[in-house]
């Protein structure tokens, strides 16, 4: 929201410096920065002046020499505008001033020019040439009354404060809500302005008839009537502040709608009632498939229960969102029917989603507004439309108005006040801050003879609905650094034990700590990425899709980590000469029936690349099966979990090159190398790359339940003794190793060398 301080001025006293200014905001919740306007950068060389003369040029049919009254001085300066005119206020730019280019938009330094042969001492600026609007085919013209020689910039008064508001603070989307909140830190009060009018014109319900039809939908429904109006260009007062504030002028009636909307936060609508048949407003949602063409050009179908305005035969508006094209503002409208209503605000939310058009009414309209805002907009439009486009009112508004507004005062006591924020304030204190912001207040004696205040909040603050908001208001007015700070009266409870999360991250250190480095990736990814991943080979349910997913590439919610993980070792082999070893630590989604998915904690490590450190070390291997092996085997030992091998098969990994991990006898993971043609389809340019993968919540009981014990050193050295043993093929070495090294003096027990061949006898080998 941008807050022009020329025009906060008009409703609140600005005391402090403008930097000052916002930081007392921020200190009270909005986050303002403050922001100078187009006029730092003219200076004091641009000056407001008055046309005095006006001759030919006399080399030149397009040209006129314009002689400028600056009060003290007058200067003669070359101007081709169409405009210009005798006695016409105009900002004159004398040499030296910093302007923009009306042709392209940047800045230059004015300088002395000869212009066919006349030397020209300054130049009569347009709105482009200021910075102050898109206009470049005239001067900017200003009011009759504005001071001859004084700097424009003084008199523009163009900075602006860029407040950031927070969704539940829909009364500072408007001028007057900040400076309700300016008046509260500053201890001023609010000047509203006028809403009164002179009603000379027929009776209202002579001239429309208004039909809500659903008022869950529309709670208000307010309108007016103003007869003979004349379109034209709003006044540039009026200009100056909707383009500071960020909108483009387009006419007067227009104009004014937005200015109250930025001036009250109550979006209006301007209707030219002459194309309202009937002159008959009929309030309805949409029926299924009707179309309208809104007043962007867009021709939209619509859907329940998207609120309309229409009239008996068509739809005119869409409420709260934008206008229809078929009743806007021409330079043929005579009559105006102007609209102020209150619409269900996740209603709106959701018609402005639905047909992406977010605009500056529906983002007001969402936050949630009092209905009583609605007829206080409505007059405060008619009075400028009467101000600027003349014309007559008519006599009285059209309100419907089926539920009407309870407001039930918020009991606050000091006893909260001190449970919530460690410190108490005087009752003189809170009534003075409750009383700065709108809050009326009443104090009666409680339980005990505690005060209590029973507090009715304004009509503009609908944020304000419980005791701990009148709380919040408080504080953030006293200011959060004025607050003393206390200690907590009791202890902090402390965490409850999470043993899942606890071992996802030992194992990640103890990974790091191996050399492998920590990837992390979107927990969407593609049914592509799935099906390289056999993840429906794996005995995974299928995936749960996104509704309304971003792209392709973020369609599925992961079954697997390996798609993800596989997609990095391909981008880093390309990016590197040597090995990539990587790993991430992440949560797989699981689909139950009727029911949130299954949130699985898995790990899945893969190495791959030549196994030297550098390229004049590099050895004429790869990392292999042996080397994932070691890896994991290293991190179940800093576990203190027994782990197993044994001959498995995996869609992913190559035939005979896979196992599955058991940790105290039960299976934990899968560990292997991976098939050729998943590295063909993962691009993986290296013969071979071995991976493995753990599932926490499988391998939690075998740490839990086995800790770590110390084991002294033998007294004696260690003897080591090569053995060689027939057994037959299908015994696999590794339950022979465990065998031997189930005696107690053995430690450790290696396969050096594996024989077979015509010496033995049929279907026997050796190990070594």
């Amino acid at each position: 929201m941008k807050a022009p301080l020329s025009w906060l001025r008009e409703y609140v006293p600005l005391h402090l410096p403008p930097h000052e200014l916002a930081h007392r905001l921020t200190m009270a919740g909005l986050e303002a920065l403050y922001v100078s306007g187009p006029s730092a950068m003219w200076g004091a060389e641009v000056t407001i002046g008055r046309v005095a003369a006006l001759e030919a040029h006399p080399n030149a049919d397009r040209l006129r020499l314009v002689t400028v009254d600056l009060g003290n001085e007058s200067l003669q300066v070359v101007c081709g505008a169409p405009n210009v005119a005798v006695d016409q206020r105009i900002a004159l730019a004398r040499v030296g001033s910093k302007l923009k280019d009306s042709k392209t938009g940047e800045l230059f330094t004015l300088t002395a020019a000869t212009i066919r042969g006349v030397v020209s001492e300054g130049m009569v600026c347009s709105e482009r040439e200021l910075g102050l609007g898109e206009d470049r085919n005239g001067i900017l013209e200003l009011p009759a009354g504005a001071p001859i020689g004084q700097s424009l910039a003084s008199y523009f008064q163009d900075d602006v404060l860029d407040i950031d508001i927070t969704a539940n603070r829909g009364d500072c989307l408007s001028i007057l809500g900040i400076a309700r909140e300016v008046a509260a830190i500053t201890g001023t009060e609010v000047a509203e302005p006028s809403l009164a009018y002179a009603e000379d014109g027929p009776d209202i319900s002579s001239l429309l008839s208004v039909v809500v039809e659903g008022a869950s939908l529309c709670s208000r429904y307010t309108a007016s009537v103003v007869q003979g109006v004349t379109i034209k260009p709003s006044p540039p007062w009026m200009q100056r502040h909707l383009t500071q504030a960020g909108l483009r002028p387009i006419n007067n009636v227009v104009d004014v709608t937005n200015y109250v909307m930025l001036e009250y936060g109550q979006p209006l609508h301007a209707f030219d009632l002459n194309q309202v048949h009937q002159a008959t407003v009929v309030v309805r949602p949409a029926k299924p498939g009707e179309r309208m063409q809104t007043l962007d050009g867009e021709d939209r179908e619509l859907q329940p229960p998207m609120l309309l305005i229409t009239d008996p035969e068509r739809a005119i508006g869409l409420a709260g969102v934008m206008g229809g094209a078929n009743s806007e503002m021409t330079g043929a409208t005579t009559d105006v029917l102007l609209e102020s209503a209150t619409f269900d605000a996740i209603n709106t939310r959701r018609t402005a989603t639905a047909l992406r058009l977010r605009t500056e009414a529906s983002l007001r309209f969402d936050k949630g507004l009092n209905p009583e805002l609605a007829v206080r907009a409505l007059r405060r439009a008619t009075s400028l439309i009467l101000e600027t486009a003349g014309g007559r009112a008519a006599r009285g508004i059209s309100d419907t108005f089926p539920g009407g507004v309870s407001i039930t005062p918020i009991p606050l006591t000091h006893e909260r006040i001190r449970r919530v924020l460690g410190t108490d304030f005087s009752k003189q204190h809170i009534e003075k801050v409750l009383s700065s912001l709108g809050f009326e207040s009443t104090v009666k004696t409680g339980v005990g003879g505690e005060a209590i205040f029973m507090v009715t909040p304004p009509y503009w603050r609908m944020d304000v609905s419980i005791e701990e908001d009148l709380i919040e208001e408080i504080a953030r007015i006293t200011g959060y650094d004025v607050v003393p700070d206390e200690p907590l009266a009791m202890a902090v409870a402390t965490g409850a034990p999470q043993s899942l999360r606890d071992l996802r991250e030992h194992i990640k250190d103890l990974l790091v700590a191996a050399g492998l480095q920590e990837t992390m990736s979107y927990s969407l990814v593609s049914a592509v990425s799935l099906e390289r991943s056999h993840a429906s080979s794996l005995g995974l349910p299928e995936p749960m899709r996104v509704a309304n997913p971003m792209s392709r590439e973020q369609e599925y919610l992961r079954t697997t980590l390996r798609g993800n993980v596989l997609r990095v070792l391909s981008a880093g082999l390309r990016q590197t000469s040597g090995a990539v070893s990587i790993f991430e630590a992440g949560r797989v989604y699981l689909p139950r029936p009727n029911d949130l998915p299954e949130e699985r904690e898995m790990v899945f490590a893969v190495i791959a690349g030549p196994r030297g450190k550098s390229l004049w070390q590099r050895d004429s291997d790869y990392l292999d099966f042996q080397d994932a092996k070691g890896l994991i085997a290293a991190a179940f030992d800093r576990l203190g979990v027994e782990m197993t091998v044994e001959r498995a098969e995996d869609p992913l990994l190559h035939p005979g090159r896979s196992a599955r991990l058991l940790a105290n006898g039960s299976p934990v993971g899968v560990l292997g190398e991976l098939h050729p043609l998943a590295r063909e389809q993962h691009d993986i340019d290296v013969p071979v790359a071995a991976c493995f993968e753990l599932n926490l919540a499988a391998l939690l009981p075998a740490v839990t339940s086995q800790g770590r014990t110390y084991s002294p050193f033998s007294r004696y050295p260690a003897a080591d003794r090569d053995l060689a043993i027939i057994v037959d093929g299908a015994v696999p070495a590794e339950r022979v190793g465990q065998i031997l090294e189930s005696h107690s003096l053995v430690t450790s027990a290696v396969l050096f060398d594996l024989y077979a061949g015509a010496s033995l006898p049929g279907g026997k080998k050796s190990l070594a």
